[in-house]
């Protein structure tokens, strides 16, 4: 668990600096965080939010520092854990299905090649469709979401036209849709009083 992993473009040699921009842009997590936590004003479910925010920004930058396989997969189960966090929440009392079917989502979506966050993806266009109110926002958190996710995808075929690559705007574009997904959770709370 302690291998070396060089994954993208910006890393070219071992070493804590070896990804600069990924790690400096894993700052937006850290922000999204902050600014979730502002506006939970008490709220406990919007300050766990950030407190698990907070852990994708922790997780995010071990990752990029260390360049270890176990920061490798801290960083990829922070970032579903907040998915797992926010579905049970979103779907309140339909919590006891709604995140086993995230999660079971989430693997079968890996077992067929589709990687770890498209079922992020896929849960974001079901909760537009679901939550008719906020569908737009959830869309455009989704939009946002395919973005980055392409962008994070395509980072070592860009490094030839990039050489610190395209994953440092993954994390930008993540931290902005972390950050809209809590905001309509805690939208969606307070009109419940």
């Amino acid at each position: 668990m302690t291998d070396y992993v060089d994954r993208y473009c910006e890393r070219v040699a071992p070493g804590l600096w070896g990804e600069l921009f990924n790690s400096l842009s894993s700052l937006a997590f850290l922000i999204a965080a902050v600014l979730v936590w502002w506006l939970a004003d008490g709220d406990r479910a919007g300050r766990l939010l950030a407190a698990l925010i907070g852990l994708v920004f922790v997780a995010s930058s071990a990752f990029h520092l260390l360049a270890t396989r176990w920061a490798a997969v801290g960083d990829s189960m922070a970032l579903l854990v907040f998915a797992a966090a926010y579905a049970g929440l979103v779907a309140r009392r339909w919590a006891w299905v709604a995140v086993p079917a995230f999660l079971g989502l989430t693997v079968v979506v890996a077992l067929l090649g589709g990687g770890l966050y498209l079922s992020v993806l896929l849960g974001l266009g079901v909760l537009a469709f679901v939550h008719r109110a906020y569908w737009t926002h959830y869309a455009v958190a989704g939009a946002l979401f395919a973005l980055a996710l392409a962008l994070r995808t395509i980072d070592r075929d860009a490094c030839d036209l990039v050489p610190a690559g395209t994953h440092f705007l993954w994390h930008l574009l993540a931290g902005v849709v972390l950050y809209l997904v809590s905001r309509i959770l805690l939208a969606r709370r307070g009109e419940r009083g």
